[in-house]
């Protein structure tokens, strides 16, 4: 497998400015970000400056067409009084093994996938303006649309795109910060400078690892088209879908492996400066969403706790060429409060300062332990979390059972919604771990490795994972064991609950008791008045009724009355179910009909 390189010829593959057949509902939001993409595709808009190059090359640049292209402020940089919810994942979009990428199948759109050439794309150094569709066909513009990957990049002038990097030298050792600090800071000045570093092949690396900041479409372009990154990545990295999946593998050569992942971790979050007035507002009156973030007020502190999910997406070259491998990490915007590039570097080169780290990179030239590494802070963000998440339902089983506060009650049962979505994203995590696991890297069958060394790296590989994978399962048991306590809380404060009801109930039941005893008191004397009070010959002489007539109407209109009733009641054990109002009306006769047959030995269904 070649150093991530794109060829010439590769360059002037072509890209397609797709003719799009829309459907009469589709949204317009989708046709102006198709709009702005092929717009972008033109020409050059954006140039970027690094204030720490990887090497002292410039290159300048080039007078070529401009096009319009604006990264706005359009839900980007907004402070709310918490953390945003993530986008639900879409599942079925997270590999590349899917036939149709980002394509609903209730959908009526046409997807144009013609491909014109494009005498642009011919120019070495702009051909990354043509990604994806240069590198990967299907990936038209309406495609690209779909999955929001220019809407989705950092479109926020203020947020300045920023390039951390961390290289590992063959030895297993890490280059001190003093050549890797600070980072390439993108912004519009050198566009073509950082394409001309980027096409560096560095020299005496076992693997350099890219984390970007606040990503620009450019950026996602250049890195794309630089290390043929499938655009998957890029798409569920950008709407938040876990993925696992290897492909571009060469024999003895590498691949190209990703593991997109969501895990917990609890962050602080500023408080609104005018403090909300009741403190359960809108508690219980919507839907419980578990992309949203969990507040934890059983932590006092200045900033607000919540317990929110977080990012991790790793995409790596495996590569047996001299200038080495490659990981790539995105990172969120920095509206979303996630982990950011500096703090992940920071923490990547901490693993080198690990002397059980160390010996493992010496006794195993194969990068993929550094990915497993870069894995263990998922572990470490679960584990603090779990903690604060233990502390957080003790709080709450503790103020159910003392008060009788409704909202907790609320709060409870998102807890506890909160927690089997928790233990889906876990059970991801330890199924990426497994991947990492079972797919071995092809360089290993290089002549860089005996087959002792063969033999040893993966014995090795498999005995960490397990350590992570024993880790998980502890996690998991601890998940298990917060599920089943708020499951218990839950049922004891909904019982609690109903045995108050019953009481209410019990002594509305008295009360109404009561009443019926005072009513039976004054029934006798109400039916004397009654009685005496009729205007009848037999009670009153110069009356013109008789008590008689008085008899004959009452039982008139009750039976019309019970008739009524029970022809307007579609089920009644007096007539066959099912039955017309028609039918139900003559109810009386059909009773006393079928009853008659029953007695002479026939059946209700000989009945005409």
């Amino acid at each position: 497998m070649n150093c991530p390189k794109i060829s010439d010829n590769a360059s002037c593959r072509v890209r397609s400015r797709s003719r799009l057949i829309m459907a009469p509902h589709q949204h317009f939001c989708n046709y102006y970000i198709v709009s702005t993409y092929l717009s972008y595709l033109d020409g050059p808009r954006f140039f970027f400056s690094s204030t720490s190059p990887m090497s002292s090359r410039q290159s300048p640049c080039p007078c070529l067409p401009l096009s319009t292209m604006h990264w706005g402020n359009i839900g980007h940089g907004t402070h709310s009084s918490k953390p945003p919810a993530i986008p639900a994942p879409i599942y079925r979009h997270a590999a590349p093994s899917g036939p149709w990428p980002w394509m609903d199948l209730e959908s009526d759109i046409v997807l144009e996938t013609e491909l014109v050439p494009s005498a642009r794309q011919s120019v070495e150094r702009w051909k990354w303006r043509g990604y994806p569709q240069n590198l990967f066909g299907n990936w038209v513009a309406d495609r690209v649309a779909r999955s929001k990957m220019v809407e989705n990049c950092s479109r926020e002038p203020r947020e300045k795109c920023r390039i951390y990097y961390v290289d590992v030298l063959e030895s297993g050792n890490f280059k001190s910060t003093n050549d890797t600090d600070p980072p390439i800071e993108v912004d519009e000045s050198a566009l073509s400078q950082l394409w001309d570093q980027l096409q560096i092949e560095p020299t005496g690396l076992r693997l350099r690892v890219l984390l970007v900041d606040n990503m620009k479409h450019p950026v996602l372009q250049m890195l794309g088209t630089r290390y043929n990154i499938e655009p998957c990545f890029f798409s569920s990295s950008l709407n938040w879908i876990p993925s696992r999946y290897q492909e571009e593998v060469a024999k003895k050569r590498g691949d190209h492996i990703t593991v997109t992942l969501l895990f917990a971790r609890t962050a602080p979050w500023d408080k609104p400066a005018a403090p909300s007035h009741n403190k359960h507002a809108s508690c219980g009156e919507k839907a419980i969403d578990t992309q949203e973030s969990l507040r934890l007020r059983s932590v006092h502190s200045p900033a607000e706790k919540y317990l929110l999910q977080d990012l991790l997406a790793l995409h790596m070259i495996r590569s047996s060429d001299p200038c080495g491998s490659t990981i790539i990490s995105y990172h969120p915007g920095a509206q979303w409060n996630r982990t950011t590039a500096e703090r992940l570097k920071n923490l990547v080169r901490k693993v080198g300062e690990s002397v059980y780290w160390q010996k493992i990179f010496q006794q195993s030239k194969d990068p993929t332990f550094f990915f497993l590494a870069i894995l263990w802070y998922a572990l470490y963000a679960w584990d603090e979390s779990l903690d604060h998440l233990y502390t957080h339902m003790n709080w709450l089983e503790t103020n159910g059972l003392s008060t009788n506060d409704n909202n907790l009650t609320t709060e409870l049962h998102t807890m506890q919604a909160q927690l089997l979505h928790y233990a889906s994203l876990l059970e991801d995590f330890r199924k990426s771990v497994t991947f990492v696991r079972n797919t071995p890297s092809p360089v290993l069958e290089s002549s860089k490795f005996t087959d002792q060394a063969r033999r040893d790296t993966n014995k090795l590989m498999r005995k960490e994972c397990d350590n992570l994978l024993s880790e998980i399962d502890r996690l998991g048991f601890q998940l298990k064991n917060i599920t089943e306590l708020a499951r218990a809380t839950v049922n004891f404060v909904d019982s609690r609950r109903m045995q108050d009801l019953t009481i209410a109930t019990v002594r509305d039941s008295a009360a109404m008791k009561q009443i019926s005893y005072l009513t039976m008191i004054f029934l006798p004397a109400s039916f004397v008045a009654g009685v005496f009070g009729m205007n009848v010959k037999e009670i009153t002489d110069d009356a013109t009724e008789t008590i008689t007539h008085y008899a004959v109407v009452s039982i008139v209109f009750t039976v019309l009355t019970a008739w009524l009733v029970v022809a307007f009641q579609s089920h009644s054990s007096l007539h066959e179910p099912e039955s017309g109002f028609w039918q139900r009306l003559a109810w009386p006769f059909s009773y006393v009909i079928r009853h008659m047959l029953r007695l002479l030995g026939s059946q209700p269904g000989d009945l005409p």
